[in-house]
This record gives C-alpha cells, sequence and structure tokens, in this order.
C-alpha cells in the first residue's frame, strides 16, 4: 500500500483553477522530484500536502487513513489541522528560522510545544526536555552541525540556516518529508552542502517529495519525477525515461532550457 495518496486535487485562487485535477501516489522510502516552470503549481501542491492550503476538490490519505476529502466536511476542522501536518516536515525556501533562537532552540521548539499537551509534562519535565534535546543535538551533528548549536540563524551562513531547517523538519519524525525549492535562496557554492544532505536522507531510505529546479539532483536521487505544466502532471514516470525521453512536448522544451542554460 503506499504512504501517500493524492487524487483528484483541485485547487482554486477566486476564479483561477492552479491545481488541476493532480493524482500520484509515493511509496515508503520513495524520492519524488517535481519539476516544471514558474508557476505551475508545484509549490501550491505542496502547500496543499501540508494544509497551508484547502484543496477545492479530491482526496489526500496516508498509510490508507484519509487525511482530507473535499465530499467529507468532517475532514475539514480546523482543529484536527495540526494533528494531520505531524505527517509532513516541510522545509522552506527561506528557512523560516527563528531569529531569536539558537539553532538547537529552533530545531527542539516544535517538539517541545507538542510535549507541553501530554499528561505528564509538569511532573516530567525536566526528562521531557532532556530527551528532546538530546534528540535535537542528535539531528544536527547529522546534519553535520555539531559546532553550530549555540549559534543564531544571522551567525549561520544560508547553507547551514537550510540544514537547521532540514533538523527542524525532522525532528516530529514525519512519515514524508517536503521540500519547497531548499537550494533557490542559497548561492551556488552553498547549494551543494544542502543537496549532499538530502542525498544522504534518500540513502536512509527517507520518504520525500522535492520540488527543485536541480535538474542533475532529480535525474540521479529521485526514484520518481513528475513534470507540471499550468497546474497540471504533464508527465511523470522514471527519472532517466523522463530525463532522457520525454513524451510531451512541453517536457522537452522545459528541460531543453536547463540543459542549453
Amino acid at each position: 500500500m503506499p504512504i501517500l495518496e493524492v487524487e483528484h486535487i483541485r485547487k482554486y485562487f477566486e476564479h483561477t483553477e492552479v491545481l488541476k485535477d493532480i493524482s500520484f501516489s509515493l511509496e515508503q522510502g520513495q524520492v519524488v522530484s517535481i519539476i516544471g516552470s514558474s508557476g505551475s503549481g508545484k509549490t501550491t501542491l505542496l502547500r496543499c500536502l501540508n494544509f497551508l492550503e484547502r484543496p477545492d476538490q479530491g482526496t489526500i490519505r496516508v498509510n490508507g487513513e484519509t487525511l482530507f476529502d473535499a465530499d467529507d466536511p468532517a475532514t475539514w476542522q480546523e482543529s484536527q489541522i495540526r494533528k494531520k501536518r505531524l505527517h509532513f516536515g516541510l522545509v522552506f525556501q527561506s528557512f523560516n528560522l527563528f531569529p531569536q533562537y539558537t539553532a538547537l532552540q529552533n530545531v527542539m521548539l516544535a517538539e517541545e510545544l507538542l510535549a507541553r499537551e501530554q499528561a505528564d509534562y509538569k511532573t516530567n519535565r525536566k526528562h521531557i526536555h532532556a530527551q528532546i534535546k538530546t534528540h535535537a543535538e542528535e539531528l544536527l551533528r547529522q546534519m553535520g552541525l555539531h559546532d553550530r548549536m549555540a549559534n543564531y540563524p544571522h551567525q549561520l551562513s544560508g547553507g547551514q540556516c537550510q540544514r537547521v531547517a532540514i533538523a527542524r523538519a525532522l525532528a516530529l519524525q514525519p512519515d514524508i518529508l517536503c521540500f519547497d525549492e531548499p537550494t533557490s535562496a542559497l548561492d551556488p557554492e552553498l547549494t551543494g552542502e544542502v543537496l549532499k544532505v538530502m542525498k544522504e536522507l534518500a540513502k536512509q531510505n527517507t520518504t520525500m517529495v522535492i520540488v527543485t529546479h536541480e535538474m542533475a539532483f532529480a535525474k540521479d536521487v529521485a526514484n520518481h519525477v513528475i513534470f507540471m505544466d499550468d497546474g497540471h502532471i504533464l508527465e511523470q514516470g522514471d527519472p532517466l525515461e523522463v530525463f532522457e525521453h520525454p513524451k510531451e512536448e512541453r517536457t522537452r522544451q522545459f528541460l531543453s532550457r536547463y540543459t542549453q542554460g
């Protein structure tokens, strides 16, 4: 059974349809790269998966559980949105770190907020806090930031900030890790360090959905590639097949621009 099933998702902003009947599935441990021109709907799709936007039609299931069904108002309840978001970790383009917190505190924050809702939090606060801190420290070590835990975002490079953001997204152990153009805000020399971390996560069978303009990364690391154009999934399949033998003229045009550029 797929870990993620997206079926017939449509999304409108006023009278403009930005997602047009989007359907795809994802197996445990797979990496899906979503490519396409600016304005094709890639980021809106990620925001729908993370419930930052509500689809107007369609269903989203994780591990067979229906998280969203446009025909079932019970799945729209705001009180359930935060719980549903726990299935997805999201790494934004622009880091979105809290400037008043250190790298370690940024990674700990979501887990601490969730822990405060536990019945035994007040009586076991010190123990719970220590566990959360140990987990966050391990994630930052995994990101190669063992010596930057006490630094604030303004004391970190863009690549380091993005690695903190990845650690933060992993902190709640989501089923699926989503990336929205994770290298677009980075200088070229810093892009490689973030892509290296993502490649390591792929080797560890982390399930990922990645919106990216890094074509070499999409071709080499992804198990499945989706090409979006004007709100549609125009083509999808094995990376080598899509990149080497695209079936659609729009796909060929898009890939040709990147090859020439």
